[in-house]
């Protein structure tokens, strides 16, 4: 498949895009993890094509995203241990940016024997707004006060969804404690704080991001109490729909894509995956074999949807988008996949190959988005051994991050090319977003942008 038509896929699927120069989503304008018309740079360090350094309160993986002149984020700091504001963090210039070492990392991780960690304590549930081109911060908002309900994997943190803005509010959700919505200069429009208390499976803690689809923004519950997922209107926060799911504990993100003039909201799931009318929440189809306790998103592109997991257990599959009912063993399911793949990170698809790691590995497999064939499969990237954050691609790259802080940019090709290994010297677990000429990275105690 050529470029043109790869990036035509892209587009024609997915409807509810960002303007070009923004990084609205977790997902970014495509919702693939794909920036197709960003430059950023394939090498940094410390100090080199470093354009600035923030040092961020407390903790949080939810991935910067990106309007016009602004970035914004997301944290949760604790309220009863010493924690600096950001305003006692001023931007770091080039020359200082020598940060060495890896310390705590943070995420939303789900290993083996980390569930429910830690004291419980008050915390303050943050979105910072920061300058793009110094990093000053120019406003922080704190939604609420409050000492989470439950515990959480020792990986994760309390503020680990991704905040999302469509250019006029920005939207942060903090779970169980709510959803918030900002004027792009901080100001309080509305919130939602009444949505019940989630419980995690084994306290793994909360992480599922909303999606903005037109006038609506889809809020996924997926928990070990009654499941759901509902589209609110934007405007006000009032619901439009709510759907209940028969799901136990899920950490995926919705996708919207569009298929014969309708709408669908796909969303991952243990016992299925499913799609959604988006002006309903009647459900359109669905499809067992997923495993347990899912945590990657869905992508998409010329018709199908690919839905994967990888915890205990090994499946992904491409579905057609035209389903009805049960597709299971059905021509709706165009391949399927049983090894390899993904658990944390998402996988990412661009220029019709869909690139995914192996479980929480840095072992990385990919393969014909329309037909699964495998291009590669579960070859080792040198210098990446766990990864949580998500694949992104970006001018003929992709960029591959590993939880110790290092990046390895690879072609995006349909052979294994490493082009360059980068590190920053802190953890990293939340997605990097590629804007214009620009990466932006939240590490485990910085934001950081990078540029040539």
């Amino acid at each position: 498949m050529n470029l043109r038509l790869s990036i035509l896929y892209a587009v024609a699927f997915l409807p509810f895009t960002a303007p070009a120069g923004n990084w609205a989503h977790w997902r970014g304008p495509t919702g693939n993890s794909t920036a197709p018309d960003a430059r950023p740079p394939i090498e940094w360090s410390g100090t080199k094509n470093m354009k600035w350094k923030v040092a961020i309160p407390g903790r949080g993986s939810g991935s910067p995203v990106i309007w016009g002149d602004r970035v914004f984020v997301v944290s949760a700091v604790s309220l009863e241990s010493p924690a600096p504001t950001a305003r006692q963090a001023p931007p770091q210039r080039p020359q200082e940016c020598r940060g060495k070492g890896k310390g705590r990392r943070g995420g939303k991780g789900f290993g083996r024997g980390s569930g429910g960690g830690g004291t419980l304590t008050k915390h303050a549930f943050k979105i910072l707004c920061f300058d793009r081109q110094t990093g000053k911060l120019l406003w922080e908002q704190t939604a609420k006060e409050e000492t989470p309900h439950q515990r959480k994997h020792s990986t994760n943190s309390h503020a680990s969804a991704s905040p999302t803005t469509d250019g006029k509010h920005v939207f942060a959700h903090y779970g169980s404690r709510g959803l918030y919505c900002y004027t792009m200069d901080g100001r309080l429009v509305w919130k939602r704080d009444n949505f019940g208390k989630m419980n995690t499976r084994a306290n793994f803690g909360e992480g599922s991001s909303p999606t903005l689809a037109g006038d609506k923004i889809i809020v996924p519950w997926d928990h070990e109490g009654q499941s759901s997922i509902q589209a609110l209107d934007k405007r006000t926060g009032k619901t439009i729909w709510k759907t209940d799911r028969d799901e136990p504990t899920c950490w995926a993100t919705p996708l919207v894509v569009k298929h014969n003039g309708r709408s669908q909201v796909i969303m991952n799931g243990q016992t299925c995956a499913r799609s959604y009318d988006l002006e309903t929440g009647k459900e359109l189809w669905r499809c067992a074999g997923q495993t347990q306790r899912p945590v990657a998103s869905a992508v998409s592109a010329g018709g199908l949807v690919v839905v994967g997991s990888g915890f205990r257990g090994s499946y992904m599959a491409a579905f057609r988008l035209g389903g009805k009912g049960d597709i299971k063993d059905t021509s709706n399911v165009v391949w399927e996949l049983n090894r390899d793949t993904p658990d944390i990170a998402s996988p990412l698809l661009s220029n019709g190959r869909v690139y995914f790691h192996k479980g929480k590995s840095g072992m990385l497999t990919c393969a014909d988005a329309q037909t699964g064939k495998l291009h590669y499969e579960a070859e080792r990237i040198s210098g990446i051994n766990s990864t949580y954050a998500s694949p992104v691609a970006a001018n003929g790259h992709v960029y591959l991050t590993g939880r110790s802080g290092r990046t390895v940019v690879i072609k995006d090709s349909d052979s294994l090319k490493v082009v360059a290994t980068n590190s920053l010297g802190e953890g990293i677990d939340a997605t990097p977003a590629p804007v214009d000429n620009e990466l932006f990275i939240r590490g485990e105690r910085h934001l950081f942008c990078i540029a040539e």
